[in-house]
């Protein structure tokens, strides 16, 4: 196997930088992707069937919580800390290898228990749980991708832990493709009928799509072991890679980080089962309860989660960086990762959150074809910076091997956004659900953030971190409303949309500049954030 190199020489910026790259090229096509198939699905099912498929969603979270049980992590963590603690490349290749066995029979033995829970429960879900037993056919359906997606996480964690990503992607992509074009497919056929049958329709091309990228992934890992493996590699005799002790290590990593999700992914079902129950106690029919939250939770928050792309692509590499980093004892560099993405996260987000807010009518108008879905968009888009920022914490805190820390910090969050829900939703319909997210994301950040700075010992630099990219935000928002407004230029079109949010963009780069927030050095591999002790 090729070795695993910590970020902080050039070589190593650049491989951290090529993978991130093709990360946020994919997590973007699978989020164009996605929110292009909601508003399909919105405007060829209804928002009826959105919200079904929603609640439907909701359940299928906890069953994918149970049926992954962590494996991904696991995998990652044991991949990066066998590349961290040995230079023999031989070992290296051997020890991988077993960590990949041991993480498969794991996943495969999570993914089928799952399923036939699920398929066993499905009855009672829908009927019992949900209260509309419309969804049990679906399912039933959804039982058969939890064996597939469980090894495809398995194996998506190799990828991660050893740094390769571009194969594996490419394999995500093809699958997302068949996603599209099945659920388009099996809604030309099945759709039109009622909301149940539309329903199933559309899982039934998620089902496919997870099988389907299951085999490309595998294929691909074949070939990566073959380019990359020690033609002479030999079992070795390391008592920390037999199968007993790769069980304990993994384990240790994935039942409590399983069993703290599946805690949280219940108190989120719960939670979703909550809404449209709050808003047709409030006084809403059951069809407008379910077309309300259809909005909400099927167009609304892709939208405003789409940009989070770019963040969620560093997060993810960012836990073998930290976890090698921190086998090798280098406590430095751990700051200095935890430091410059913090602070790109930061960056980015004010950016996108003053422009989302900014445009938030127009986005409505044009991405969601809803009036109501803008003044939803203009609500959350303050929100963004917090929302965003807390995906590179929990990578750094996930790397630093304090998974649970952060699964109870998400067992709070969600435990307090089902009372909040339980409690607001009756009085003040959706508006009451708003604010449940600001003061649950607030909260999760607030202890996320506080934990990771503690762990690390990173110094923030309040300028460069907040204050700066707030001000760059407030300016560049200002600037594309007022010009807009001397210039009279409507957008009310995709392409003048797309215009003035690259306006937008330059206009906020310039004053990140002027307010001193990113210095023109750090745009030597791509935007590398001077916000290192020394910077």
């Amino acid at each position: 196997m090729s070795s695993g190199e910590p970020l902080g020489g050039a070589s190593q910026t650049r491989r951290f930088a090529r993978n991130a790259l093709v990360l946020i090229a994919v997590n973007l096509f699978m989020r164009t992707v996605g929110v292009s198939f909601s508003v399909y699905l919105s405007s060829k099912a209804g928002a009826e069937v959105m919200g079904l498929h929603s609640l439907l969603m909701g359940v299928y979270g906890l069953f994918i919580t149970l049926g992954c049980g962590g494996v991904h992590l696991g995998t990652t963590r044991l991949i990066a800390e066998a590349l961290g603690q040995t230079d023999d490349t031989s070992r290296r290749s051997v020890h991988i290898r077993a960590c990949v066995r041991r993480a498969m029979a794991y996943a495969l033995i999570c993914g089928c228990g799952a399923a036939v829970l699920l398929g066993v429960s499905a009855s009672w879900i829908g009927t019992d749980w949900l209260g509309d037993e419309r969804v049990v056919p679906s399912l039933y359906m959804l039982a058969l991708s939890l064996p597939p997606l469980a090894a495809s996480s398995c194996l998506s964690g190799y990828f991660t832990g050893v740094r390769r990503i571009g194969w594996s992607a490419a394999a995500s992509v093809a699958a997302q493709f068949l996603r599209l074009g099945a659920g388009m497919r099996m809604l030309d056929l099945w759709g039109g009928r009622d909301a149940q049958t539309s329903c199933l329709a559309i899982v039934t091309g998620a089902v496919l799509s997870e099988w389907f990228g299951l085999l490309l992934t595998a294929l691909v890992y074949i070939v990566d072991l073959r380019r990359h493996d020690v033609a002479d590699a030999s079992p070795l005799s390391d008592e920390a890679y037999t199968g007993v002790a790769l069980t304990k290590r993994l384990t240790a990593i994935t039942v409590p980080v399983t069993l703290a999700a599946c805690l949280r992914s219940g108190l989120v079902t719960i939670q979703h089962a909550l809404i449209p129950r709050g808003l047709k106690s409030g006084g809403a029919s059951w069809g407008a309860a379910l077309a309300s939250y259809g909005v909400l939770h099927g167009v609304v928050l892709p939208v405003v989660l789409f940009p989070s792309a770019f963040i969620s692509s560093y997060a993810g590499l960012l836990v073998p960086e930290v976890a090698e980093a921190r086998a090798a004892g280098d406590g430095e560099r751990v700051r200095r990762i935890a430091s410059r993405v913090v602070t790109a996260a930061l960056i980015f987000s004010f950016g996108a959150a003053g422009i989302m807010g900014c445009l938030s009518e127009e986005l409505g108008a044009i991405v969601c074809n809803s009036p109501e879905a803008g003044g939803y968009i203009r609500i959350l888009a303050p929100l963004i910076p917090i929302m965003y920022v807390d995906s590179s914490v929990d990578g750094i805190l996930k790397g630093m091997g304090e998974q649970v820390y952060s699964m109870v910090v998400n067992i709070i969050d969600a435990l307090t956004s089902v009372i909040l829900v339980w409690v607001l939703i009756p009085r003040m319909g959706l508006n009451g659900y708003l604010i449940s997210i600001y003061v649950t994301e607030t909260l999760n950040t607030t202890l996320s953030l506080c934990r990771m700075l503690t762990v690390t010992g990173m110094k923030p630099l309040l300028w460069r971190m907040v204050f700066g990219p707030l001000s760059a935000s407030v300016g560049t928002s200002w600037i594309l409303r007022i010009g807009s407004d001397l210039l009279a230029f409507p957008v009310s079109k995709a392409s003048q949309l797309a215009a003035v949010t690259a306006a937008g963009i330059a206009v906020y780069g310039v004053l990140l500049i002027c307010f001193r927030v990113v210095r023109m050095r750090n745009f030597r591999y791509g935007v590398r954030m001077s916000a290192s002790p020394s910077g």
